[in-house]
């Protein structure tokens, strides 16, 4: 099984940045799709990025678009969610993701469920003033 394991989260002020760590072993990152969703109470699960291993290419939902980033850092063996201009709706439990493939569209819940593999334990973000 594909272990991960979340950091990064915390408390940060509207407009603020943040940025996730996802750490997996090197093997992991060449062989799955590496991507974060998160999931706030009372709402369902929010895809939110995914980055391939068969060729580095990068995938967002519209809503995080031009706000988040995510990269791929094979020699530390780390997926990063870099989050910027954050907003109060960006509050959530986020969760780093390994997938056979990174779901298409990222948008599907069907598709995501079909490729998942593993789930970290997820790392709380709070935006608040």
């Amino acid at each position: 099984q594909v272990q991960l394991v979340e950091s990064g989260g915390g408390l940060v002020q509207p407009g603020g940045s943040l940025r996730l760590s996802c750490v997996a072993s090197e093997y992991s990152l060449n062989h799955y799709g590496i991507g974060w969703f998160r999931q706030a109470p009372g709402k369902e699960r929010e895809a939110l990025s995914c980055t391939s291993s068969s060729d580095g290419s990068t995938d967002y939902v519209d809503y995080v678009k031009g706000r988040f980033t995510i990269v791929r850092d094979i020699a530390k063996s780390t997926v990063y969610l870099q989050m910027n201009n954050m907003k109060p709706e960006d509050t959530a439990v986020y969760y780093c993701a390994a997938y056979f493939r990174c779901p298409q569209p990222i948008t599907s819940t069907r598709a995501a469920q079909a490729m998942l593999a593993s789930t970290g334990q997820g790392t709380q973000v709070t935006v608040s003033s």
